[in-house]
């Protein structure tokens, strides 16, 4: 498990150690159907039983873990539900940044945007999916930082823990990276020529076609455990 010194020192106990097990369900370090026994992990991570309750709860809030009878605290396994939630809450919200993206960019920043891809290129050719992966969510990232819009980057970075894990889950079904790198430059090239109706069609497509893939590698997941 993640060691729970990660997180700022600052923070309340109950807080840290909320975040800790959150990144470690999330990441997998905490598998699916693992218990989480409060003795236990209380020692493990230095902490007395009630804050480590109160993260818990949180946890549950959120749907990563649930209290089972006869079994206490059981890791959540990801649903199709919760995909699709989460992919539609994030993607809604990245299509709001869209018009401050094309309003603040600069020529600079597009220039930066571009070497960012051009260093994928080789990637893209080797169909290096494990590596090209991480480096397009990188770009979307920082692309999504030029909008300025600091209450919607926070929750949409609140859920890049999220993303990353279904893009692990996902990488194996991705059939379209090339079509989508090639997408990268068009999308980058509507901001630089201020192409805001162009901009927004194409990255609504672009990312639901990244929901789509989540949702087929899972399904597909669920039903080869069923064989």
């Amino acid at each position: 498990m993640t060691s729970f010194a990660r997180g700022a020192e600052n923070k309340p106990i109950r807080e840290t150690a909320y975040e800790t097990l959150k990144h470690a369900i999330i990441t997998g370090d905490i598998p699916a159907g693992s218990r989480i026994v409060e003795t236990e992990y209380a020692e493990k991570m230095h902490i007395s039983r009630t804050p480590l309750r109160e993260a818990l709860r949180k946890l549950e809030r959120d749907g990563l873990v649930e209290y089972m009878m006869r079994k206490g605290v059981v890791v959540r396994a990801f649903t199709v539900a919760d995909v699709e939630e989460i992919y539609t809450i994030r993607n809604a919200l990245e299509m709001l940044t869209l018009p401050a993206i094309v309003e603040n960019a600069t020529p600079e920043d597009v220039e930066r945007l571009r070497k960012m891809l051009n260093d994928m290129d080789p990637y893209d050719e080797k169909n290096d999916i494990p590596a090209l992966s991480p480096r397009a969510r990188a770009f979307h990232t920082e692309l999504t930082r030029l909008s300025g819009l600091k209450r919607i980057l926070r929750v949409i970075e609140s859920q890049d823990e999220y993303i990353t894990r279904f893009s692990a889950i996902s990488i194996a079904k991705e059939t379209r990276r090339h079509a989508a790198h090639k997408e990268h430059y068009r999308l980058l090239e509507y901001v630089e020529k201020k192409d805001l109706d162009s901009f927004e069609s194409l990255m609504k497509k672009h990312i639901e076609r990244s929901k789509e893939t989540c949702l087929l590698a899972l399904n597909e997941s669920k039903l080869a455990k069923k064989e």
